[in-house]
């Protein structure tokens, strides 16, 4: 069976393996987004499993139950923590006539990032409590801390994958046409790139987050319209060095055309400026969002965001455990990222492997 990479991606991949903090942190970094990719499972006020006269409910990933199909006499979303007191109480009832009980099998952290927690009988922010199985504490509206933090990484690693493939996929392709064709197409689009370069990206959501309704793509959309311009400049320098090249020569003799030149001379030989980039560019991406959040022109309340976390540490420093959590978290994705973007770096560095075709 053919080998899915070549034996020079195979050396690059062992040289970034055997960076020890590169790798660590990289292994790390995918723990994390897994556990945010699968949150529903381990914080959410929906149980996991239920199981009620004999039969088993799942409704985690499933449609709304009502807790009428319970017993509990009203026809909304079914409150599961209420539900498993309800069933402990039973049980212990009917402990003596040995009947078989219901149970509930909830989440390691029963609160959904949007539910609000009154129940403490002080008001929030509270701190935090094993008991209530608040982790982190609540937020000054109530809410869970680590159940906004899961989903806040979820919403900014996202907006930064998504902003960055198709940021990425602009500026690597008009970059490596503008550096193989050059001539006007060149200075056209250098022109246009230096004029739209000069246009405030900050004013621009100012104006679009007060004429719209602020959302998810509205700004995956405004940071590509900014975003593709830098790795842009890159791939058209690195084409004009490698369109000279006599591999790119031989492949112009025998007739290749200019997509597949590109795609199958080219873009090999310059991916190590397009692998480097990418870590610090989701860097940028994350602390971009949570700086639109925390100023107030990001995503609209009640969202889970890292920004509007940090606002509210920074409003309520009589809460320490808001701020020192959010602060945690940023530094320590950020930090994480960072070193994977510096042994990508270092392993994928051309002075130590070379390819040309």
């Amino acid at each position: 069976m053919a080998r899915l990479f070549s034996d020079l991606t195979h050396k690059k991949l062992r040289r970034f393996r055997s960076i020890r903090r590169g790798y660590y942190a990289f292994c790390l970094f995918m723990l994390m987004v897994v556990l945010a990719l699968a949150a529903e499972l381990w914080a959410s006020n929906r149980a996991l499993l239920v199981k009620y006269e004999g039969q088993l409910y799942f409704p985690t990933y499933g449609a709304v139950i009502t807790g009428d199909t319970f017993g509990l006499g009203y026809q909304y979303e079914t409150n599961y923590r209420e539900l498993k007191t309800l069933f402990a109480e039973q049980a212990a009832e009917q402990a003596g006539a040995g009947q078989s009980g219901n149970w509930v099998l909830l989440p390691l952290v029963p609160w959904s990032p949007y539910e609000q927690d009154y129940s403490s009988g002080s008001y929030p922010p509270t701190a935090p409590s094993l008991e209530q199985r608040h982790y982190l504490g609540t937020d000054n509206s109530g809410r869970d801390i680590l159940a906004r933090l899961v989903y806040g990484f979820r919403t900014a690693v996202g907006f930064a994958f998504i902003a960055l493939t198709a940021s990425y996929a602009i500026g690597v392709l008009l970059g490596c046409v503008m550096g193989f064709v050059g001539g006007k197409f060149d200075l056209l689009f250098q022109r246009f790139i230096e004029i739209w370069s000069q246009v405030p990206f900050l004013y621009v959501i100012m104006i679009l987050v007060s004429l719209t309704q602020p959302n998810f793509m509205l700004f995956v959309g405004i940071n590509v319209l900014f975003g593709w311009m830098g790795i842009t400049w890159y791939m058209r320098t690195l084409t004009y060095r490698e369109k000279v090249r006599d591999y790119v020569l031989a492949a112009r003799a025998q007739g290749a055309g200019l997509g597949r030149i590109i795609v199958h001379h080219i873009l090999p030989n310059t991916l190590v400026m397009i692998v480097t980039l990418a870590p610090f560019t989701v860097v940028a991406n994350i602390s971009l969002l949570t700086a639109l959040d925390y100023l107030g022109f990001g995503l609209p309340p009640p969202t889970p965001s890292w920004g509007e976390l940090l606002r509210q540490g920074v409003n309520h420093l009589d809460s320490p455990w808001i701020v020192s959590s959010v602060v945690t978290a940023v530094s320590m994705v950020l930090i994480t990222v960072s070193f994977i973007g510096e042994a990508i770096r270092e392993a994928f560095d051309p002075k130590h492997f070379s390819r040309y075709e």
